[in-house]
């Protein structure tokens, strides 16, 4: 399901998960029923210090009267992990957005592969649970860099589920992604989710498998290369009868906010899907991390924070 309602809803619970790993619970202020969400959904947090945040939910979808997300501290963070960790408190009430879902569960595939490295395993988590009320066929590797790093063990132990633990510090060096993945049968569908290496090897070991069996979340971009440099672009909202010149050094969707049309964002990096728009006319330049390689050439949606138009002019859905 994809909701792009914000609503406001109270953090009830935040405990620790693991160094540097928040597990925050949000329930209605008035209670009742969240919206229903599916394994892989996220939600947008729009946070007191006026920044908006895509966050991997983690918790028991039956559980119909709470979301629950985890939250990894970013040494890098630009104010979303760092002001959760060191701000938020039990109590506060804010917006909250969605649940969307990019990185949908495969549940009737033959076999289920899941990677996570990191704060990764938090989508995998609600995965791993789904998969094994189903009694589906599945196996699950964690990569953390260090043990004091390794959340939701607990949990995940006390539903039966074991995974296969890979510490960076122990086994003095990074997880073989493609040992993972090779000898697996066919028909079988792999996720990952973690830090950029563990992706590009994940990416690099499946380059040959069907892309429909091949899913990968990000939670900071790819590093994507740009030939030449950018220049500016012309842009036409389509349902807002606007047409506005895009800079060549300012995205489109900052773009179309300075003209007072408003459009949703969150992670402005193209990793989160959130400003997902849909392309009228024009063939769009894509630099996110979200669409797959078929979407992208297929060309009928585009992330606006990110990517720009390999043309001089983009007829937009807005």
């Amino acid at each position: 399901m994809t909701d792009h309602t914000a609503r406001k809803m109270r953090v009830h619970r935040m405990e620790w998960a693991a160094r540097d790993v928040l597990e925050v619970e949000f329930r209605l202020p008035e209670g009742g029923d969240v919206p229903e969400y599916e394994p892989g959904a996220h939600i947008d947090l729009t946070l007191p210090n006026g920044i908006t945040r895509s966050y991997s939910i983690k918790g028991d979808p039956q559980l119909r009267d709470r979301i629950t997300v985890g939250v990894g501290l970013d040494a890098a963070s630009r104010g979303g992990s760092s002001f959760i960790h060191r701000t938020l408190r039990v109590g506060d009430v804010i917006p909250v957005a969605g649940p969307r879902n990019h990185f949908p569960l495969v549940e009737d595939a033959p076999k289920v592969v899941l990677i996570a490295g990191g704060i990764g395993i938090t989508p995998m988590v609600c995965m791993a649970r789904r998969l094994a009320a189903l009694g589906r066929d599945f196996a699950f590797h964690y990569a953390v860099r260090s043990a004091d790093r390794a959340a939701f063990l607990d949990e995940l132990q006390a539903l039966g589920i074991a995974p296969v633990l890979h510490v960076d510090e122990t086994a003095g060096g990074p997880m073989d992604v493609a040992a993972a993945i090779a000898d697996q049968p066919g028909g079988t569908h792999f996720y990952c989710c973690g830090p950029a290496g563990m992706l590009a090897a994940f990416e690099a070991a499946t380059a040959h498998l069907p892309e429909t069996h091949v899913h990968v979340e990000y939670f900071s971009p790819r590093v994507i290369a740009v030939e030449g440099e950018d220049r500016p672009i012309t842009v036409v909202l389509d349902r807002a009868g606007k047409t506005i010149e895009v800079a060549a050094d300012e995205s489109i969707a900052a773009a179309i906010q300075r003209v007072g049309v408003s459009v949703d964002t969150s992670c402005e990096d193209g990793i989160c899907g959130t400003c997902e728009t849909r392309v009228l006319d024009g063939t769009p330049d894509h630099r996110d991390s979200v669409l797959t390689k078929s979407e992208q050439e297929a060309g009928r949606t585009m992330m606006i924070c990110v990517s720009r138009c390999k043309g001089d002019r983009l007829v937009l859905d807005i």
